[in-house]
This record gives structure tokens, C-alpha cells and sequence, in this order.
């Protein structure tokens, strides 16, 4: 288990020579841990491509934070992943570094256009489509990596394989928890069935981003107040930009947290349910 850095040392001098020319795509990027994940990037010498759903809004946040380019798309429907992953790879020679950040908790049942229950598709489904259409991409790479992020939420979490999509006995917390065991397992089976690339899942703690405010009622007030106790964005993205950035982590398929690794939930390490739920994906996306 490697050992926490200081904050003097989380960024080592030869981390901004190691991005350089290096491009970077990062999804839910217009506020939040994916915001500061893609600036500090595009610090360290990256070029940076960030996903949004707001023209305006991501255009603003690609100018501020030196983005090389930016693309529009609701990633909880299929169809916008697809498009988002050709655009990308229409105006992109290479991609080096994938940072699956986009996500949301959703108090009440809520479907996709496409009718698939929101949860399930923004934060499992398009993770996995996005990353299996790039792959391509990845693969040319030097040393490519994928990071995606996760919560400690999937300690709670399981698969419902036989109804993902809570089409019986609805439970926000519970989908969520299930979204992200899915994200664990996803980062896990990716590095087995892709030993080139280094895949790896991130818990950024309890981060004051809005999260859950989208919810309304109670359950955003709720959020405030919690809101009060949490990180700031600036601490939560620090381990997905160590995943993105140093050159000295070797390692695939583990957890993170707080910038080292940490030992997820027995489920989490269920090597036949990540299987399972590679196959049950490619079902719902189309293999």
C-alpha cells in the first residue's frame, strides 16, 4: 500500500514534464472535482478535452481553464456517448488519459429518453460505453489510463442483476450505491481485460460540489448542510489527478483514495460479478 504524500510533494516537479504533449479527455468537467481535475491537468502541461451538457457554460469553463477543446453531451443517453466518443476521435490523433468523472444521485426514479433508469445509465452505463468506444484510442497510448470515479458509497452497494434499473422498490441510495460498486467492478475487469492500460477506481471523499442539490425539496437542504462539513473540490480531485498524472504509479484494477490505495468491499473485489456485469453492459449497450 503506497504511503500518503504530503501536500508539498503531491505534485513532483517532473509530474508537468510527464503530461506534456499528453492529451486528456475529462467528463463531468464544468464544475466540481472534474473542473479542477481538468485545470490542474491543463497545468501540468496536458491537453485537456472536457465533456459538458451546457454549450455556454462548457465553453466558458474550457476558456477558463485552458481546455484545448470541448464537447457537448448528455452522457446519460446512449446515443450522446456514441456521438461524443466520434467527435472526439474525429478531432483527436490520440488519447492518453481518460478521467470518468460525470455522475449524479437521484432521489426519485427518474428515465433516461432512451428509458433507462438515470442512475444506472450516467453512471455506469456511459462510463463503460465511453471508455470501450476510445479504447482504440488507449490502446496506442504510451502508458494509457482510465480513471473513474467512484465513492465509498459501493460499500453499500450491490449489483441487482436481475432488475439494475430498481424497476421494483426504488431506493435513490440504493441505485447510487449499486452505480458505484458498477464503477469498482468496471475499473477492475478493464485492467484485467486490458493489461496495457492502467485502470484504476476513485473514492474523492465527501466533496462540496452540489452534489444532490439537482433533488430538490428536503433532500437538497439535506445536501447543504452536509455541504457544510465537506471538502473542498480543491482536496477531492487530488487523487484522480495523481491517477491521471504520476509517473510513478504502476499499479491497475485497485481503489483509491485520499491519493493512495485503499482496500474496497469484499464485493468490490467479486471477480466473477465483474465479469458478470462486463457482459450484462454490453447487453444494454450493444456489444
Amino acid at each position: 500500500m503506497n504511503a500518503p504524500r504530503s501536500p508539498s510533494r503531491i505534485y513532483p516537479a517532473g509530474m508537468r514534464q510527464a503530461m506534456s504533449g499528453k492529451t486528456v479527455l475529462v467528463t463531468g468537467a464544468t464544475n466540481g472535482i472534474g473542473l479542477v481535475t481538468a485545470r490542474q491537468l491543463a497545468r501540468r502541461g496536458a491537453r485537456v478535452v472536457i465533456v459538458g451538457r451546457n454549450p455556454e457554460k462548457t465553453a466558458r469553463v474550457a476558456a477558463e481553464v485552458g481546455a484545448a477543446d470541448a464537447l457537448i453531451a448528455d452522457l446519460s443517453e446512449l446515443t450522446q456517448v456514441r456521438r461524443a466518443a466520434a467527435e472526439f476521435r474525429e478531432r483527436n490523433p490520440r488519447l492518453d488519459v481518460l478521467v470518468n468523472n460525470a455522475g449524479a444521485y437521484y432521489a426519485r426514479r427518474q428515465e433516461t429518453r432512451e428509458g433507462i433508469e438515470m442512475t444506472w445509465a450516467l453512471n455506469h452505463l456511459a462510463p463503460f460505453l465511453l471508455t470501450r468506444e476510445l479504447l482504440p484510442l488507449l490502446r496506442e497510448a504510451e502508458d494509457p489510463r482510465v480513471v473513474t470515479v467512484s465513492s465509498d458509497a459501493h460499500r453499500f452497494g450491490r449489483i441487482r442483476f436481475d432488475d439494475p434499473e430498481f424497476r421494483r422498490g426504488y431506493s435513490g441510495w440504493a441505485a447510487y450505491g449499486q452505480s458505484k460498486l458498477a464503477n469498482a467492478l468496471f475499473a477492475r475487469e478493464l485492467a484485467r481485460r486490458e493489461p496495457g492500460v492502467r485502470s484504476n477506481s476513485v473514492h474523492p471523499g465527501m466533496v462540496r460540489t452540489g452534489f444532490g442539490h439537482n433533488n430538490g425539496g428536503g433532500t437538497s437542504l439535506l445536501w447543504r448542510l452536509v455541504d457544510r462539513f465537506a471538502i473542498s473540490p480543491e482536496q477531492g480531485a487530488r487523487t484522480s489527478i495523481r491517477l491521471a498524472s504520476d509517473p510513478e504509479l504502476r499499479i491497475s484494477g485497485r481503489y483509491f483514495a485520499q491519493e493512495r490505495e485503499v482496500k474496497p468491499s469484499a464485493r468490490a473485489l467479486d471477480d466473477g460479478a465483474a465479469q458478470r456485469l462486463w457482459t450484462l453492459s454490453e447487453e444494454y449497450v450493444g456489444r
